[in-house]
């Protein structure tokens, strides 16, 4: 992979990786530069609507999203596997948990508001992605939430985090 911020080389591994990490530390042009403008999120379902659009802009607020709730957010990559034009990653997703980390129901209602805990995590992840024409066209993923939630303090909620969890979905639910 090129080591050059900005500039990613058109190997499909290179691309994958770098298209992960922004979801951390990229800007638009980032985005822009990797992600196609046909691009689909498989993993949309429980995302903010304006992640679930397709393009560049769906990805960058899914990072929007994820920057919001989890301070110092960070991806360590262990694996990259690629066949073709599908290349698959192992990584584990780190960060603290400092803002709500709102779920959102299929027609875009607020789901679940988790309330900050201040703790850190760090959980393993995989994550698929098809390349065309040099850019992301396509993501889905695995992922350790349950590692995730026990971590931070999700599960097994106590009262007094059953109660902040339903105040945080509330005030989600007034915007």
């Amino acid at each position: 992979m090129n080591s050059t911020p900005g500039i990613v080389s058109s190997d499909p591994r290179s691309i994958a990786v770098r298209s992960i990490q922004i979801m951390a530390d990229g800007e638009p042009a980032d985005f822009e530069e990797l992600v196609h403008p046909d691009a689909v999120n498989r993993e949309d379902q429980v995302e903010p609507p304006a992640a679930r659009v397709g393009g560049p802009k769906g990805f960058q607020a899914t990072a929007l999203w994820l920057r919001e709730a989890f301070a110092g957010l960070h991806y360590d990559i262990h694996h990259v596997v690629a066949e073709g034009d599908l290349v698959a990653l192992n990584c584990t997703m780190s960060g603290r948990h400092v803002a709500p980390f709102v779920t959102y129901t299929p027609d875009g209602g607020v789901g679940t508001a988790f309330p900050p805990t201040g703790r850190t995590f760090a959980a393993t992840q995989s994550h698929w992605l098809r390349i065309q024409d040099g850019k992301v066209i396509e993501h889905w993923a695995n992922r350790d939430d349950l590692g995730q939630a026990e971590q931070l303090g999700w599960v097994p909620p106590t009262p007094v985090y059953l109660f902040r969890m339903a105040r945080a979905k509330s005030k989600a639910k007034r915007g």
